[in-house]
């Protein structure tokens, strides 16, 4: 609680400050003069849109369940023959024969809700795809039928500016034929023809965006891939998407415990739904989806062929992809972790695509939603510490604004930067993230890292590895990005596995998780090649990436960095073995830290919601 006092206090001191000087501060950094290029003192120059430094300043609405645009479109939902305002349309596409199912001829369910607007004007047209319509959810008994979690969101706030929306229902799932290819060519070739006939029906303006979170936040990024075989997918908004399957399972060669069952064990029941058609879910790559995981479990991922290969979206959208990205994550995602996005958000800027980044401290969620990002938020390093400042009402009004740029071509373009969240709740604006302009602090493991815990081995299934703290902080220490621990050891047998915690502790011995890394050891150059070494006799250094993480630890508490085995949700290592730990100048916790006299730090629309305000009290 403590923690949470001192972040609130900081906030209101930094953010006072602020407020009275933001168009004088920092002119002379070259991130900043950026910013400041963009911002304008009168409204009617940035076309009737708000910057986010002056959000805070207009009267959103801050207190219900979701965030709403500042003004309401003028159009209404044009009606048709349903209950629910939309059409429905089978899209017919050509598979390789070599899919199966249902190959070579294939259809995607589709609905469609368009705004009724004057005769002969065309809207672009906003999209969600994803397994979820008409599958397993009471809540779309059919695809007709608006999704609560988003699609009636976007049907309310942004259709009514002129805007058509869709919902697409991937391969094998819905009335959607083939098999369940859980992001695989199949599904690929779908989700393209899908976009391209959005594009090209008569009401269309010929932009077409797409939206979604979780599986439905992966699959914009598989139909940015195919990039100028058509131009009609203008932007993407992976919320906690895929940028690779693989990467969603594996880090730094451990296994989370889904990894081996994710195909046909998480998603295996979908498309089977008892009727003639489910004899097309004997694809190649359904039946051959557990053999993958668990074998990549066992020997390594790379055995696998290209299975995993084909479900790597990233190289393809940076060579391909023409449009632009609004990346949203949540730094505290326990599903899809923020490495999806951090550093994905500078190869894209590296690769000349237009990028923005929203990265907040909430886990997997919408930015927008306080009851939501309450119940998965705990206090002790869990997100907890960033509500209720984590809730961001402007959201949908910086969807529409950016939306409305990229698709319709109105209003000046949104900042390219990344909004990031600290875990102690404050916003600030970045350029690149992580942030190129940091100071690398170095400590030496059994040096400036004092051994508290007394051992230096870490044994399989014990839990009782070493632990290390630094001294008391001498000012407040802000880190950003992507922790790295170099590690000496040397094995017992040719494997092992380390779990590293990283914690921020108080003088009283309070302990919040700050960040998590894990590796397998057979990976410990890092990358996706197997190493060898000789056990007992050789050391090797194991050099271990935290996830992406924003921290500000306070003066006068301890950094602390324990081992262990495996931890959180991942297995253990398939190749057990008992790992010895060797300090010095060798072994080190390395952190990227930055001053924040340097960075641009903004409020959004304060959290008015009961729930916001009974933290605030608490």
């Amino acid at each position: 609680m403590a923690t949470v006092n001192v972040k609130r206090e900081f906030n209101i001191v930094f953010g006072a400050t602020i407020a009275f000087s933001l168009a004088f501060l920092f002119a002379g950094a070259l991130f900043v003069e950026t910013v400041m290029d963009n911002l304008v003192e009168d409204d009617s120059a940035y076309n009737g849109r708000v910057p986010v430094w002056e959000r805070e300043l207009l009267e959103f609405e801050t207190t219900g369940d979701f965030g709403v645009a500042i003004e309401p479109g003028p159009y209404a939902l044009l009606p048709t023959e349903n209950e629910w305002n939309s059409t429905h349309h089978f899209v017919e596409y050509t598979l390789p024969i070599e899919e199966g199912g249902a190959a070579p001829n294939a259809l995607i369910s589709l609905a469609v809700w368009r705004p009724n607007v004057p005769e002969g004007t065309l809207v672009p047209v906003i999209a969600e795809f994803g397994p979820y319509f008409q599958e397993q959810s009471v809540e779309t008994p059919t695809i007709e039928v608006p999704g609560s979690w988003l699609g009636q969101m976007i049907i309310d706030q942004i259709l009514p500016h002129g805007y058509a929306f869709a919902q697409v229902s991937v391969a094998g799932t819905g009335r959607s034929n083939h098999c369940m290819d859980l992001m695989g060519n199949a599904e690929q070739l779908g989700n393209d023809a899908a976009v391209r006939w959005l594009g090209e029906q008569s009401w269309s303006n010929g932009a077409v965006g797409m939206i979604g979170k979780s599986y439905d936040g992966s699959t914009p990024w598989q139909a940015a891939m195919f990039g100028s075989e058509h131009d009609y997918l203008k932007t993407i908004v992976p919320i906690s998407g895929l940028i690779g399957v693989k990467e969603l399972m594996w880090r730094n060669g451990s296994a989370e415990a889904r990894a081996p069952i994710m195909h046909n064990g998480v998603y295996g029941s979908y498309g089977l739904d008892g009727d003639e058609e489910d004899y097309q879910n004997l694809c190649p790559d359904y039946i051959i989806g557990p053999g993958t995981g668990v074998s990549a479990y066992l020997l390594g991922s790379e055995v696998a062929g290209d299975y995993w290969a084909e479900r790597y979206f990233l190289d393809r959208v940076l060579e391909h992809y023409t449009g632009s990205v609004y990346l949203i994550q949540g730094m505290h995602d326990w599903n899809v972790d923020p490495h999806m996005a951090v550093p994905t958000i500078n190869a894209l800027k590296d690769a000349g695509i237009d990028a923005k980044g929203l990265f907040g401290q909430w886990d997997h969620d919408y930015p927008d939603r306080p009851v939501q990002l309450d119940d998965r938020s705990d206090l002790g390093g869990r997100g907890g510490e960033a509500f209720p400042e984590m809730v961001r009402y402007d959201w949908m009004q910086d969807l529409l604004e950016w939306f409305d740029f990229y698709l319709r071509d109105v209003g000046d373009q949104p900042g390219l930067w990344i909004e990031i969240q600290s875990n102690q709740g404050s916003w600030r604006l970045e350029d690149r993230y992580p942030p190129a302009d940091v100071e690398i602090l170095e400590w030496d493991l059994g040096g400036v890292m004092e051994n508290v815990g007394g051992t230096t081995t870490v044994t399989p299934g014990l839990n009782n590895g070493p632990v290390w703290e630094s001294q008391p902080l001498n000012s407040t220490l802000y880190i950003a990005g992507v922790p790295r621990l170099h590690v000496d050891v040397t094995t017992a047998t040719l494997g092992g596995q380390l779990y590293a915690l990283l914690e921020d502790c108080n003088p009283d011995d309070d302990c919040i998780h700050i960040g998590h890394a894990i590796m397998d050891l057979r990976y410990h150059a890092g990358g996706d090649e197997i190493q060898t070494w000789t056990p007992i006799i050789e050391t090797i250094n194991a050099k271990m990436e935290f996830f992406p993480l924003d921290v500000e630890v306070e003066e006068g508490h301890r950094i602390r960095v324990s081992l262990q085995s495996t931890g959180e949700d991942y297995l253990p290592a398939s190749t057990t073995s008992v790992v010895f730990i060797q300090e010095g100048t060798s072994s080190t916790l390395q952190l990227d830290t930055f001053s924040p006299d340097e960075r641009r730090y903004f409020t959004p629309p304060a959290c008015m919601h009961e729930l916001c305000i009974q933290a605030t009290s608490s």
